[in-house]
């Protein structure tokens, strides 16, 4: 009597299972005892370099809140650190990163998010999203921006822009963060 389909797929659905286990076992089986995250420069962190005589295993120490940058929650943008802090209300950064700046700069003070926009085209006509928009300077508007294709402004570009980009993944936390309203400090 012929083998009825079901029981063909039931085999080899039951034979597909034994091997990914076997596979899965295999790999567990060759992973070392401790992993070490990867670095976003594509260099490795391996413990091989922290063991080396006179090395030491160092973790960079976080880049405080500039002190003259107010109280309660707010963004800090620093122009010459190329940085923004998130602080939250009792005054803990929540999250940093570096940014590349606009080449329209605003001067150091206290602004307020007053626009925002989920994509649209930034000046420079590269999709954007997440924009987080604070003032304005000679016409230009300026905000904070994440690229859809991940890019960011050629430094020496002599154009004339207010887009501040930051990385996608920044771009979003900065969205989830800076709501209409929101205290926006710029210092030098």
């Amino acid at each position: 009597m012929p083998a009825k389909s079901s029981t063909i797929v039931t085999a080899l659905t039951a034979a597909a299972v034994v091997v990914v286990g076997f596979l899965g076992y295999q790999a567990a089986a060759s992973a070392p005892d401790t992993l070490t995250p990867a670095r976003k420069d594509g260099h490795s962190a391996s413990k091989e370099h922290s063991d080396r005589p006179g090395k030491k295993d160092r973790t960079p120490a976080p880049v405080p809140v500039p002190a003259a940058s107010g109280k309660g929650q707010r963004v800090v943008y620093s122009l010459g650190g190329k940085r923004v802090w998130l602080v939250d209300a009792k005054d803990r950064a929540v999250r940093t990163f570096t940014v590349a700046p606009s080449t329209v700069h605003p001067q150091p003070g206290t602004y307020t998010v007053g626009s925002r926009s989920v994509s649209v085209t930034g000046s420079d006509g590269i999709a954007i999203e997440h924009v987080v928009r604070f003032t304005t300077v000679e016409g230009i508007t300026v905000g904070f921006s994440a690229a859809v294709d991940g890019s960011r402004p050629d430094p020496g570009s002599s154009k004339r822009t207010g887009g501040i980009r930051e990385s996608r993944e920044d771009g979003k936390a900065m969205w989830d963060f800076a709501l209409q309203g929101t205290k926006v400090v710029v210092v030098a």
